[in-house]
C-alpha cells in the first residue's frame, strides 16, 4: 500500500481528495487528513508517508512552510492548488508534480502512478520553486528542472541547443556537448518552451532559436545550429520559422 497524508485547509477539499482516492487509487492508503498545516506538520513526522497531498495557500503554515518543518523525511510530493496559469507553469518548470482544483479523476490516477515510481522531491526542486513564487513578476525562470528515471537536474536555458524526441522521452542537447534524457515528452517540452526562444521545425525536433546559425531554404531545408549540427525543418513548420524571424 501507499500511505498517503492530505493537508489542505478546506474540509470538503480533503474529503473529496480522499474519496477520490478510495474510489480510483485502492492502492493507497489515508493515514490522516488534516485541515491545520500544524497537525499536518505533525502527521508527517508521526507517520512517515510515502506521498503528501499539500495545498499552499493555507493560514497558520503555507505548504512552503510545512515542507521546511518536515525537511529531514523524504515522501513524494504532489501539490494540490486553485493557482493560475502562471503558478502551473512555475510547477513544470521545476519538474514538480501537481494536480488542478477541481480534481480530474485521470489526472490523480497519474499522479499516484508517478508517485508510485518513487519520485521524491529534493530540495532544489524546492528552492527552484520558491524562488519562482516569491517573484512571479519575472515571466520566466533562467533554469528549467529535468526528470530522469533517478532524479531530476537543472540545465539553463541558454545552455540548450535543441532538444530530440525519444519516443516518450527527450533528449536534451547542451552548448558544452552534454546530453540529458528527460522523462517527457517532446509534446510536453515544446508546451513549455515554445513561450520562450524555442520553436518546433519537425516532429523530432525542438531549437533553440538563439543557437541557429543558418538556415537552408528550398526542398528538404534544414537548420544549422551553433555547433553545426543540422536540423531538418518539415514543409509544415518552414513558415512559422521565416515568421518569427520575419525572413523573407
Amino acid at each position: 500500500m501507499t500511505r498517503a497524508i492530505i493537508i489542505d485547509d478546506e474540509p470538503n477539499a480533503v474529503g473529496l481528495l480522499a474519496l477520490r482516492l478510495s474510489q480510483h487509487c485502492p492502492q493507497v492508503e489515508v493515514v490522516a487528513s488534516c485541515t491545520d498545516s500544524h497537525k499536518g506538520v505533525q502527521a508527517i513526522i508521526d507517520y512517515y508517508p510515502d506521498v503528501v497531498f499539500l495545498d499552499i495557500e493555507m493560514p497558520q503554515l503555507n505548504g512552503f512552510q510545512v515542507l521546511e518543518a518536515v525537511a529531514g523525511i523524504s515522501f513524494s510530493l504532489v501539490f494540490v492548488t486553485a493557482y493560475d496559469k502562471f503558478a502551473l507553469k512555475a510547477f513544470r518548470y521545476s519538474a514538480v508534480d501537481y494536480l488542478l482544483k477541481p480534481i480530474d479523476t485521470q489526472e490523480l490516477i497519474q499522479a499516484v502512478q508517478r508517485v508510485e515510481k518513487h519520485k521524491r522531491i529534493g530540495p532544489e526542486q524546492l528552492e527552484h520553486l520558491k524562488q519562482q513564487f516569491s517573484n512571479p513578476n519575472k515571466p520566466f525562470p533562467d533554469r528549467i528542472a529535468l526528470p530522469y528515471q533517478n532524479g531530476v537536474t537543472f540545465v539553463n536555458m541558454k545552455d540548450i541547443l535543441y532538444c530530440e524526441s525519444d519516443d516518450n522521452y527527450t533528449k536534451f542537447h547542451l552548448s558544452d556537448s552534454q546530453h540529458y534524457l528527460a522523462t517527457k515528452s517532446l509534446r510536453e517540452i515544446q508546451d513549455l518552451l515554445e513561450e520562450r526562444d524555442f520553436l518546433r521545425v519537425h516532429r523530432q525536433y525542438l531549437i533553440n532559436l538563439s543557437h541557429i546559425k543558418k538556415f537552408v531554404k528550398g526542398e528538404g531545408s534544414y537548420i544549422v545550429m551553433s555547433n553545426q549540427q543540422t536540423i531538418p525543418v518539415s514543409r509544415a513548420q518552414k513558415d512559422r520559422l521565416m515568421e518569427r524571424f520575419g525572413w523573407l
